[in-house]
């Protein structure tokens, strides 16, 4: 089998924050945004690398979700235990002072973990815990 990842999906309750975030503070590129309000799928990705996206989406959007499933969601978002997303970079103290710069929330300054990975976190405008890994 042939499979490559396309496009993961994370929640946004902000719109605007969440561009602002992911292509101010994080460089990406914006692919796609439709809808209007906080109603809007913004499809995000890391320039040079087309075929990688992210969709920025409003979590509780589906007509099949439940009153009690969107409160449920909306509490997951505010502790930030919903949606995480894990990149790498090679400059991880570059990356993670740009990030800081843009504003975003620090959860994690870098830091050499016991299992042998280098690694910083942030959380994103809807509180999505972003962890940066140090790559070769």
């Amino acid at each position: 089998m042939d499979i490559t990842i396309h496009t993961t999906a994370l929640p946004h309750d902000d719109p605007d924050a969440s561009l602002a975030f992911y292509r101010d503070a994080l460089g990406f590129e914006v692919r796609s945004d439709v809808g209007q309000g906080k109603m809007r799928w913004i499809t995000v990705g890391p320039a040079g690398q087309p075929g990688t996206s992210i969709l920025l989406a409003p979590p509780a959007a589906d007509p099949g979700v439940t009153e009690e499933e969107r409160a449920t969601i909306t509490r997951m978002m505010a502790k930030g235990t919903y949606g995480w997303l894990l990149l790498a970079t090679p400059d991880l103290d570059g990356t993670f002072e740009k990030v800081r710069a843009g504003g975003a929330e620090v959860v994690q300054e870098p830091v050499e973990q016991p299992y042998g990975v280098r690694d910083c976190a942030f959380r994103d405008p809807a509180g999505n815990l972003i962890r940066f890994q140090e790559v070769s």
